[in-house]
């Protein structure tokens, strides 16, 4: 294991630890939590914007212009399958209906692959330098908490647990570790996974996150998801400031 994947496994188990957090959340009837945790979707929303097209995506192109936005493409394409295409109910936030075990469990499978590109994404941004898998970690770890929320939430409206419910969560956050740990081992994400990850990262914002909170009144939500681009500017001004010294 190099060094840069070792770093970025301890990072990966830092996100999946907010996979946890969301699902305790969800089981002790945090209210003031999740509401907390609703800004926090609109926040991650516009990091992760910012994120995949200021510095993911042009990196990614940069290295490999055609297979870059291919492959981009397909990361794109494959969360949207099977999120939305393979699953029958799937939305980030607190689930509030009863759902069928059949859909909160495709909804699982659903976000096992998305949670597997979180590891992957960490991991390749580590790869190019040490501030781009910052960048992504803290992209990861904003919406891990929505994320644990919303798989646990599923789980219990399916009829099962609380135990069950954030074993749901944990095995999101294994995804994650075991996509930090295979991205160096296997040449095609070695290759393609900063590619693929900046997709995975669009849809997530752009096409999760953002329609959770655009129809609803007031600035709050709307501020946060503003609040989340600058962010990411900020950090990544900063970080490349500290590089330079």
């Amino acid at each position: 294991m190099t060094r840069a994947t070792g770093i970025a496994v301890a990072f990966g188990i830092a996100a999946a630890g907010a996979n946890l957090a969301g699902a305790f959340a969800v089981t002790k009837s945090a209210r003031f939590g999740l509401k907390f945790i609703e800004g926090m979707v609109a926040f991650a929303a516009g990091f992760m914007l910012a994120l995949a097209l200021v510095a993911a995506l042009p990196e990614a192109l940069a290295r490999r212009p055609t297979e870059g936005a291919i492959a981009a493409l397909v990361g794109y394409l494959l969360v949207h399958l099977t999120q939305h295409t393979f699953t029958q109910h799937f939305h980030f936030g607190v689930e509030t209906h009863s759902v069928s075990h059949v859909a909160s469990r495709s909804a699982l499978v659903g976000l096992l692959l998305h949670t597997f590109f979180d590891g992957v994404a960490i991991a390749s941004g580590f790869l190019v330098s040490s501030s781009l898998g910052l960048l992504f970690f803290c992209a990861i770890f904003l919406h891990k908490l929505p994320e644990g929320v919303t798989i646990s939430s599923l789980a219990m409206a399916s009829g099962e647990g609380p135990r069950r419910a954030v074993l749901w969560a944990a095995y999101l956050g294994g995804a994650t570790v075991l996509g930090v740990l295979l991205t160096e081992q296997l040449a095609l994400l070695t290759e393609y996974g900063l590619a693929v990850s900046a997709g995975v990262t669009l849809y997530v914002g752009a096409s999760n996150l953002v329609p959770e909170f655009q129809g609803k009144k007031g600035w709050r939500l709307p501020l946060a998801f503003f609040a989340g681009a600058a962010a990411f500017v900020g950090a990544d001004l900063l970080l490349a400031r500290l590089g330079s010294m």
